[in-house]
């Protein structure tokens, strides 16, 4: 499978190590998403540091997990390179998602 895990405590951190996340694996990403939300994880990294390319199915893909946690916990992102920073800020995602320059950084915020 293209998504690493990695717990810390209480926070689940995924990677996908997919350079797109776009329309032809958006939803392996969510159902891997959705599984992880359903099975009880309250605190989620999703960690896009491998990720150079977003399209809007894959913006989807957040958004939809996003949606997910509302009422069972806290998602934040972390790792935007350039490209997929610029399109988050384009889409003015960064007003709706709590975005932070390194995964540890988004752990400290979240214990």
């Amino acid at each position: 499978m293209d998504i690493r895990e990695l717990k810390v405590e209480d926070i689940l951190t995924v990677m996908p190590l997919r350079k797109r996340i776009d329309a032809s694996w958006s939803p392996e990403l969510k159902a891997f998403m959705l599984d992880r939300i359903n099975s009880g994880h309250t605190k989620i990294i999703l960690d896009l540091s491998e990720v150079d390319f977003i399209d809007s199915t894959g913006l989807g893909t957040i958004v939809a997990s996003l949606k997910a946690m509302t009422g069972k916990g806290e998602l934040a992102i972390s790792g935007l390179g350039e490209t997929v920073g610029s399109i988050f800020s384009i889409t003015h995602m960064e007003k709706i998602f709590k975005i932070f320059p390194s995964r540890q950084e988004a752990v400290e915020a979240l214990r």
